[in-house]
């Protein structure tokens, strides 16, 4: 019944606090469900006074079934459920709330888009800008932060502050709440009233959470507090694999249990049934460096098959042609592309890879949507300049590189749906200043008919000044300008081998008709080479993984300057490496978009 004595002794555990440390592929699901059984069928314990917590409704979906049929198909009144489900439960019969008191996703997107909108901000990447403010709201809720002390990540204190309190305000009057509220407010009524918090103790007696290094500090709290007097909580994760600290998870509150729970008991799951002994050993390896974790001996069932495969390219189009040579060998070799997984820090990293198996005719699917290079605000503005080029004069296109970079233009200057220099002229003729602006667009227009886009885009960005902006932008934005100005790199790159704008543009529909094939079938077929990003493939497992442009700057990501940052990205790391059954090769570049790229400081770690 059990593979091993680990296993068992935190089976049989009953009463009190313990801590269960399962690395990866060590049966942590396994190891909660038999719990859960024996909870049942060997202590006698009420099945509806145990609560299973998960993170996603997937994975207490998951569990619940394999619950049910290890119980021989019966239906018990344990309770699996994710966080928000269960603390919405607790709220619902407090203050009587209903399914439609909970805002939808889509309602909170186009609350926020109305309210940025009112402030008039000119957002150049609305949808992600948008998005970011979502996550920061969530992350400001979720640590329970005061607004006064709170430095901004996305835009300046004051526009984060008002974009907040409206979105607030917006939710108390339609007597709506969103997902962190759930957390907040069931905070604040166990905390204020010991008679309701007293029911919940009473009814959920044994607590079992999974993937426990995900939690967040007001989510500890309140299990805390349901889990007090008895303090039955068996907690199972692995701070190894904590990679979410942007939604506000804290692997230090793992690391801190036994400070809280003194008598808790810890037990190390520490026999990996997934990987081979060489792609554990160098994971370990690599996890070695992290100095905030829980150290853990931790060996392989399975016996040692293949290095892992560490390799340099010149460029990322070498690097892409590998990877197809090696996947068509793999598939000629009896694998099937179900077996394979590509895994990448960003999901902007497999774009031309995505071309490429389109090209070779590879059948992939992707568990993350590979943001469309061609549909980003960048493009858009290089679309513009090049259809005034091409002779366009449509007010649209005007407006969009207007004042980009900023040449003062006023918005109400283009007043007819078709525009001519002749009329901004004639709106500015008594400002010298302003003409000699006009003047200086209307030359870099004409300058554009003469050049193929490669050139052109090269003039764009250095003698129109459009990266200047871009560095502008960022700065508002608290971004890294080098974010924005690889989107130019990969663009220009694009271009190559068109002689023409047209020849461009006709490339770029192709291009986009194929991904539309491609994402109309993802939902109807999952088969293929899985395309994911590093923290989507958390949980799964392959026979063969490449990690692709394991470079500096990419993985670690350029973002993560602090020490806590970069033992973030060093999980992550181990994490992606760890998906790997058989066969892990690790991939960089020497160059990106002709700019000299370093290898990641991983790869010396684990070798």
């Amino acid at each position: 019944m059990y593979a091993n004595d680990a296993q068992k002794e935190a089976i049989k555990h009953k009463d009190g606090p313990m801590m269960v440390l399962a690395g990866p592929g060590s049966g942590k699901t396994f190891v909660i469900t038999q719990r859960t059984k024996i909870l049942i069928e060997d202590y006698g314990v009420n099945p509806s006074n145990i609560l299973v917590i998960t993170f996603t409704k997937a994975a207490a979906s998951e569990m619940q079934e394999r619950f049910k049929k290890l119980m021989g198909g019966r239906s018990l009144p344990v309770t699996f459920g994710t966080f928000h489900a269960v603390f919405f439960k607790i709220l619902k019969l407090a203050y009587h709330y209903q399914a439609e008191n909970i805002i939808r996703e889509d309602q909170k997107h186009a609350c926020i888009r109305e309210i940025v909108r009112g402030i008039d901000l000119e957002i150049e990447d609305e949808a992600d800008f948008i998005s970011s403010i979502i996550s920061e709201i969530s992350l400001v809720k979720g640590e329970m932060l005061s607004l006064d002390h709170y430095y901004a990540k996305n835009c300046p204190e004051t526009v984060f502050k008002q974009i907040y309190e409206e979105y607030d305000g917006f939710l108390r009057r339609s007597r709506r709440i969103d997902f962190d509220d759930m957390l907040v407010m069931c905070y604040e009524l166990l905390k204020a009233r010991p008679d309701i918090l007293a029911a919940w103790q009473k009814k959920y007696q044994y607590i079992l959470i999974d993937e426990f290094q995900d939690i967040c500090k007001t989510q500890y709290a309140i299990v805390r507090m349901l889990a007090a007097p008895e303090n039955n909580l068996f907690i199972v994760g692995d701070d190894d694999q904590s990679i979410y600290r942007f939604r506000g998870a804290k692997p230090e509150i793992m690391l801190g249990f036994e400070k809280d729970y003194p008598e808790a008991k810890r037990i190390l799951l520490g026999t990996n049934y997934r990987c081979d002994a060489n792609v554990l050993s160098a994971a370990l390896r690599l996890i070695g460096h992290n100095q905030t974790r829980f150290p853990k001996e931790i060996r392989a069932a399975n016996p040692a098959g293949a290095p892992v495969l560490t390799r340099s390219f010149p460029t990322i189009r070498d690097e892409n042609l590998r990877i197809v040579q090696d996947i068509k060998a793999y598939l000629a070799a009896g694998y099937l592309a179900e077996d394979i997984a590509v895994l990448y820090r960003t999901n902007s990293c497999p774009r031309q890879l995505v071309s490429m198996l389109m090209e070779y005719n590879l059948p992939f699917c992707m568990r993350d949507m590979v943001p469309n290079l061609y549909d980003h605000w960048i493009a858009g503005n290089l679309y513009a300049y090049m259809h005034l080029a091409m002779g366009s004069r449509s007010r649209k296109d005007f407006l969009a590189v207007a004042n980009r970079p900023n040449r003062y233009l006023r918005r109400d200057c283009f007043t007819e749906a078709e525009v001519e220099f002749e009329q901004l002229y004639r709106y500015y003729e008594d400002k010298e200043w302003m003409l000699e602006r006009i003047e200086q667009f209307e030359h870099d227009i004409n300058q554009l008919k003469k050049m193929a886009p490669y050139a052109a885009v090269n003039y764009i960005r250095h003698g129109i000044g459009y990266e200047d902006y871009l560095t502008e932008y960022a700065a508002f934005r608290r971004m890294k300008p080098g974010e924005l100005i690889e989107v130019l790199d990969e663009l220009q790159e694009s271009t190559n081998g068109c002689h023409t704008y047209a020849e461009w543009f006709s490339k770029i529909a192709e291009y986009n008709q194929e991904l539309k094939e491609q994402f109309s079938n993802r939902d109807r077929k999952k088969e293929g080479i899985t395309l994911a990003t590093m923290h989507s493939s958390k949980g799964l497992e392959y026979k063969i993984v490449f990690i692709i442009d394991a470079n500096e700057g990419i993985t670690p990501h350029r973002k993560a300057a602090l020490e806590a940052d970069l033992e973030e990205e060093r999980r992550l790391f181990y994490v992606a490496m760890t998906r790997a059954k058989e066969h892990l090769h690790v991939y960089y570049t020497g160059e990106r978009y002709h700019k000299k790229q370093e290898p990641s400081r991983f790869l010396e770690e684990y070798q």
